[in-house]
């Protein structure tokens, strides 16, 4: 695949169709050396004893950076449309009475 830039200047970005459909992954592993960072996406399955990775993706410290800080920019914007994205291992507690103490 070749990437080029058109007359304006902006990068043409092909999306293949065996690519277009995405892969479903439900848990992630991030790994780092000195010199990349290795996120490797898994489909865990209920009930099997072993899961596959689905996909391996190795980035320059720097873009890993850039794709923390997309990340960050992504999920204010969903959670500004849609609410707070809850995480499991979070408990939501009611707010405590106010109790003044006695005199």
């Amino acid at each position: 695949m070749e990437t080029q830039e058109n007359n304006n200047g902006q990068l043409q970005i092909e999306l293949k169709e065996e690519v277009a459909q995405g892969t479903y992954a439900n848990l992630a592993i991030i790994t780092h050396s000195s010199s990349e960072f290795i996120l490797d996406f898994i489909r865990v399955m209920p009930g099997m004893p072993k899961a596959g990775v689905q996909s391996r993706i190795v980035l320059a410290p720097e873009h890993a950076k850039r794709l923390l800080r997309a990340l960050e920019e992504n999920i204010g914007k969903y959670e500004r449309s849609f609410g707070l994205i809850r995480m499991p291992d979070e408990q939501t507690f009611p707010p405590l009475p106010n109790i003044k103490g006695e005199a």
